[in-house]
Parts: structure tokens; C-alpha cells; sequence
């Protein structure tokens, strides 16, 4: 007996996505302490004090992102995983987009320009959110009108 489900275009167990999203969950909850409680954002020497002002959307995400992994443990579906995903996606730009604006980062007089470094790498990662963000919803779509694909 396959422990493979057989809903069309998806892969691996059921098993390994749930621990997969109980892993997911456990990884954020431990991100959210790590910042908020111990050690702090404020040991990170290359923060500065303007991570207060991006650190609240932060822990929206995170929080966000452990809501999201809850569910998907109780329902793996895949039209509630679309859903989920372009929720996580949607509050992910946000983060992204507040951390190109404030930039909370100082690298002192460091001789590589990590300032540069992290701008390239915030763009690439905000270009490929978006692209994600519009495949999210074609995928949701599709779900909700039936249509089989991958997850």
C-alpha cells in the first residue's frame, strides 16, 4: 500500500507535508521569540535602532505564517494552501517592501559594500514575491474552479 496520496498533481504523503507545515510553524514561532524575547533583534550588531519601526510587520509575518502552518495541519487541502501561500506571499512583500524603505541596517565602515549587497538581494527577492504573488493567484483560481495541478 502507497503511502502517496492520490490527488492529482501532488506530491508526497500527506505525513510529510503535515510535518513539513509543523516544522514551518515551529521555525517561525522560534524566529518571533528569538527577536522579541531572547536574545533580542538588539544583540544583531548590524540593526539599528530603526528595526523598531519594521519589527511589528515582522511579527505580523511570523505570527501570520504560524496561523497559516496550523491550518494547513488541520486542512491540507490544496485550494486552502493556495490561499494560504498568497496570504503569506501578500504579508512577505509587505515586509520586504518596508524593509527596502526604512533599512535598518548599518554595517559601520565595513570595506564590502553590504549595503549595496543587501539592496540587490531585497530587489530580487521582492521581484520574485511578485511573481510568486500572480502564480499564487492563477493557482487559486484553478482550485477554486476545480481545476487539477500541483500544490
Amino acid at each position: 500500500m502507497s503511502t502517496y496520496t492520490t490527488t492529482p498533481g501532488r506530491t508526497g504523503s500527506s505525513l510529510a507535508r503535515r510535518i513539513g507545515y509543523a516544522i514551518a510553524g515551529a521555525v517561525n514561532a522560534a524566529l518571533l521569540y528569538a527577536a522579541n524575547v531572547w536574545p533580542g533583534w538588539h544583540v544583531l550588531p548590524f540593526l539599528s535602532a530603526d528595526t523598531v519601526l519594521v519589527l511589528g510587520l515582522v511579527n505580523v509575518s511570523l505570527i501570520v505564517g504560524i496561523i497559516v502552518n496550523a491550518v494547513y495541519l488541520v486542512v491540507d487541502q490544496p485550494a486552502v494552501k493556495a490561499a494560504g501561500d498568497l496570504v503569506t506571499l501578500g504579508i512577505g512583500l509587505a515586509v520586504l517592501l518596508r524593509l527596502w524603505q526604512v533599512f535598518p541596517f548599518d554595517f559601520g565602515d565595513s570595506v564590502f559594500d553590504w549595503t549595496l549587497l543587501l539592496r540587490i538581494v531585497f530587489g530580487v527577492a521582492i521581484a520574485g514575491t511578485v511573481i510568486g504573488l500572480v502564480v499564487q493567484i492563477v493557482v487559486l483560481i484553478r482550485r477554486l474552479l476545480g481545476f487539477p495541478g500541483p500544490v
